[in-house]
């Protein structure tokens, strides 16, 4: 028989790749995508008759009992969320990111579903306390949207001791195509010759697009330690000076611009400022590109047998998606 699925997050980056690379696998599962009712009907057509389709909001969450109360699914892959940044009230971002969870948690044990949770390794913070950040890191809700990300382990590895089969992954800032998000925004920056540098060493630690999917894809298809939690990233974190020469070096087939290379004063000040002007997308913007923020993915690559993918050249596709 086939395999039951419910996947949220559809026609997001992840999960859209997730979907899609579960679609072209053939007729062993059977899928279902919770996709919020409002979103572009281009987004939607890609996937139209191949899955069922369920237009609920991750905020309507007695919309989601009401709907599990009735279903029931072999696997739960739980990828959508309100991101960090967009301008949603706190209200929004609990029920979508925490009280949502909630309900694939009591479902899951209800009904003997696995879940599988899609969190973020924001959960040490926009910059980790210490580096590379492991398991054992301490969490830091330095925005809300990370606050909602830690709450929401939180339930799963409560529910863990009632019966609930789950396993987190936690993907740094995913680059891909189609995605306009950080990784998008420093090529265009550089492109414009705006991008700020600081000068001093940073390593920052990004994951491809086709690295998480990989790691969703081998947890579904493998049976793993209950509980466990992987940090997902690439092989190797890279230095932001090198990463921003090969951007400039694809776009103008020269190294960056040494004039926009900055004293960290700068940085510092506009910490401050977006600290005082309560903005968290631009107090996380200034930190990711002035600070070193990189993760423990060891036990991922052994574990899941990962593919090596490496920011430098795989960072290409963002320039080329760009450039079209």
């Amino acid at each position: 028989m086939a395999i039951k699925i419910l996947i949220t997050g559809g026609t997001g980056l992840i999960g859209g790749k997730v979907l899609t690379r579960l679609l072209e696998k053939g007729t062993n599962y059977q899928i279902t995508a919770l996709i919020r009712p409002e979103t572009k009907a281009q987004r939607i057509n890609r996937i139209k008759g191949q899955v069922e389709i369920i237009p609920i909001d991750l905020t309507d969450v007695h919309g989601i009992r009401r709907y599990l109360d009735s279903n029931t699914f072999d696997l739960i892959v739980h990828i959508g969320a309100l991101r960090g940044g967009r301008k949603f009230d706190r209200t929004a971002f609990y029920k979508a990111n925490v009280l949502s969870t909630e309900q694939f948690i009591e479902s899951a044990i209800i009904h003997q579903s696995r879940l599988l949770f899609c969190s973020s390794v924001g959960v040490f913070g926009t910059i980790p306390l210490e580096i590379p950040a492991n398991n054992r890191s301490p969490k830091v809700p330095d925005s809300y949207y990370h606050y909602t990300k830690i709450e929401a382990e939180k339930r799963i590895n409560s529910a863990i001791l009632r019966g609930l089969n789950a396993l987190i992954l936690r993907p740094a800032i995913t680059y891909g195509i189609g995605d306009y998000g950080f990784p998008y925004q420093m090529v265009r920056l550089v492109d414009k010759r705006l991008f700020p540098l600081l000068m001093k060493r940073i390593w920052i630690h990004l994951c491809h697009i086709e690295t998480i999917t990989d790691a969703f894809i081998r947890v579904m298809e493998n049976e793993f330690e209950n509980g466990l939690t992987l940090n997902i990233a690439d092989r190797e974190p890279v230095q932001m000076t090198d990463l921003i020469n090969f951007i400039s070096r694809e776009l103008h087939k020269r190294n960056y611009s040494k004039s926009m290379v900055f004293d960290e004063k700068l940085f510092r000040l506009g910490e401050r400022i977006s600290g005082w002007l309560k903005n968290e997308l631009w107090l996380s913007r200034f930190k990711l590109i002035s600070h070193s923020w990189f993760f423990d993915v060891q036990d991922a690559y052994d574990l899941l047998s990962l593919t090596p993918r490496y920011t430098i050249p795989d960072f290409r596709i963002v320039v080329q998606d760009y450039l079209q």
